[in-house]
């Protein structure tokens, strides 16, 4: 059975393009072979800022659209957010979305494709690991920064060249190799918090 690897779509400005990019990868994930892809658009969920009374760590959510969000991350193995940069970090929308649920992210590996001017969004990446690392994701050095992004769009679609192809060929081979490993460790976790 293939691995579910949910793609995130982090932006939700009206006029993103984050949409072309997480679709691209999507079928060349599906090509890949080893995962099941999942188009994850944050927009859908209609997230308010954060606004549940208790910890996300207990899971006692109160609000529809928490647990919605909350079945949804729980169901992946893996992540691939596709995020552009603003003032060197990921976009607010992402950074709540990440914040409402504790659990459901744990012992899953991340990794991002990302887009920006001429850092291909790896100063929000790099920003966005200590997050990450607190709702015990564990994001991979292998990613797919796409610079000065839009000489790769053409008639709606994201045309990457070879040097991005390989980079995601090589990412999630990357997330592969975690998500087995990872996936061992969560069952032995959640029976331990639960005795």
């Amino acid at each position: 059975m293939k691995h579910k690897l949910h793609i995130i779509i982090g932006s939700t400005r009206p006029g993103r393009v984050g949409p072309l990019f997480a679709k691209w990868f999507a079928d060349f994930a599906r090509e890949h072979g080893k995962f099941e892809p999942v188009l994850v658009d944050i927009a859908e969920f209609n997230l308010p800022l954060f606004d549940e009374p208790k910890h996300p760590r207990l899971g006692q959510y109160e609000n529809e659209h928490t647990k919605q969000w909350s079945q949804t991350i729980a169901e992946g193995d893996a992540f691939v957010f596709v995020t552009p940069e603003y003032n060197y970090f990921i976009p607010a929308p992402l950074v709540n979305a990440i914040t409402y649920l504790s659990t459901e992210w744990n012992y899953k590996p991340a990794g991002f494709l990302s887009y920006g001017g001429v850092s291909g969004g790896l100063r929000a990446v790099e920003s966005a690991k200590t997050l990450l690392n607190t709702v015990k994701i564990v994001p991979i050095p292998e990613g797919v920064p796409v610079p000065n992004y839009p000489q790769f769009l053409a008639d709606g679609q994201f045309k990457p060249n070879d040097l991005i192809t390989a980079g995601a060929k090589t990412m999630l081979d990357e997330l592969d190799s975690w998500t087995g490993a990872l996936k061992a460790l969560r069952p032995a976790k959640q029976a331990a918090a639960a005795a």
